[in-house]
């Protein structure tokens, strides 16, 4: 998911391209999908990130554009696409700490759950609020009563039934959606 625009972030570059520690936030994330177990990789663009778009497509990866209307409604258009078919894991381009051990980590919680279900039901990434405050990132939104935070990191099924996968790990903690999140992300990416 990579058509935001940064608004929250005041740059004068698509949220997508936008460095920490010298990498644009997107190829961090291409290169933990690139790390990953994972087979394919589709990125969802949006009208908001034309750079980011031809960054993409230089870089070979296939894209699907969505009306750019938010984060739940370029989901819904992407999954409309006929090449994806459910489970669908999805990744937040603002995710600059992420590694594809993260993500084997996610896919192999998501295969537990998948196997004690008739159905492909959805999985939610959560991290605790409590350590995106410790870390000092900015938290967004909340679940359970304000004690989860959605990383970003998603696996999308059916639509039959929806769980949570609680992850204390750092490398899902940090979106970054301001400036002082990228400030934050700046310094854990080089320690």
């Amino acid at each position: 998911m990579c058509g935001g625009a940064g608004t929250r972030l005041e740059s004068d570059r698509e949220k997508p391209l936008y460095p920490i520690g010298g990498e644009a936030m997107v190829e961090r994330v291409l290169g933990a999908l690139e790390a990953s177990r994972l087979e394919r990789t589709y990125a969802a663009v949006s009208p908001q990130a034309p750079a980011t778009q031809a960054h993409l497509e230089r870089r070979g990866v296939t894209c699907i554009e969505t009306a750019g209307a938010g984060y739940v409604s370029d989901l819904l258009d992407a999954l409309r696409d006929e090449r994806l078919s459910p489970p669908v894991l999805t990744v937040a381009a603002d995710l600059p700490l992420l590694e594809g051990s993260v993500l084997d980590r996610v896919c192999a919680a998501y295969g537990r759950v998948r196997e004690r279900t008739e159905k492909p039901p959805s999985l939610t990434v959560c991290v605790p609020v409590a350590l995106k405050r410790r870390l000092g990132a900015s938290v967004e939104t909340t679940l359970e009563g304000g004690h989860l935070a959605p990383t970003g990191v998603n696996v999308v099924g059916d639509g039959s039934s929806e769980r949570q996968f609680e992850s204390y790990d750092r490398r899902l903690a940090v979106n970054v959606n301001r400036r002082a999140d990228a400030r934050l992300a700046d310094r854990l990416v080089s320690t």
